[in-house]
């Protein structure tokens, strides 16, 4: 059984920074890719945030480039998502992902976290 878990969310000020990380377990294979991504108020859809490739590639979301950075620890499957220069717009529930093969993460099976609070107010 495939486990994640979460931790880091919170509230935090605009332009302040919040970092989560994530810790994939259960399974004896190597994850392929770990990531965050989010649903905002009022969107169940979850969008992506950032993700980390195995072999070393990331991607972002439009809105993160900049302002998030995404960071793997290998050894632990454990991934950190740094988020620096907040809005409130980033307010949400961001969730983890983990994706055991290339194909997992193609086809949308991934396994997920049961998601952490991030809310960005004054």
């Amino acid at each position: 059984q495939v486990q994640l878990v979460e931790s880091g969310g919170g509230l935090v000020q605009p332009g302040g920074s919040l970092r989560l990380s994530c810790t994939a377990s259960g399974k004896d294979e190597s994850v392929y890719a770990m990531g965050w991504y989010r649903a905002v108020p009022g969107n169940p859809r979850r969008q992506l945030v950032a993700n980390h490739i195995s072999d070393g590639r990331t991607d972002y979301g439009d809105f993160a480039k900049g302002r998030f950075t995404i960071s793997r620890d290998s050894a632990k499957d454990t991934i950190h998502l740094q988020m620096d220069s907040l809005k409130p717009d980033d307010t949400a529930v961001y969730y983890c992902r983990a994706d055991y093969s290339s194909w997992s993460l193609a086809k949308d099976k991934g396994y997920w976290g049961q998601g952490t609070q991030v809310t960005v107010s004054s």
